[in-house]
């Protein structure tokens, strides 16, 4: 990847160029699904999000930033740290649903009740 190219995308994206965004993804998709490869690497075998998913949730948190990006080593700074917050969130969404096993809690009363 041209780091130019990508440096001249990301100014165009940041100035609300709608054609940027569609060169920015296309030329930052590589690096993304290699870093989305390599977060994943450390979760567990059985982890439901694939690394496409990883980076299409990656690209729409990022798709709402314009302006944020001055350099290509910011763009994927602020990639790298949207897939720990997608892994967090997924880790304690998971955490949650196996916490409350899909019933609804009871009031205190009831649930002390014989």
């Amino acid at each position: 990847m041209s780091d130019s190219v990508l440096v001249d995308a990301l100014s165009r994206f940041a100035a609300g160029e709608a054609a940027a965004a569609d060169q920015v993804i296309a030329l930052a998709y590589p690096e993304l699904k290699r870093m989305a490869r390599q977060a994943l690497a450390s979760e567990r075998p059985t982890h439901t999000l694939q690394p496409t998913a990883l980076v299409n949730e990656v690209w729409l948190k990022l798709n709402g930033e314009h302006g944020m990006y001055e350099s290509r080593a910011r763009f994927f700074g602020l990639a790298a740290r949207a897939m720990r917050q997608i892994l967090v969130d997924h880790a304690r969404k998971r955490l949650t649903e196996k916490r409350n096993s899909g019933e609804p809690p009871l009031p205190l009363d009831e649930a002390i009740s014989p």
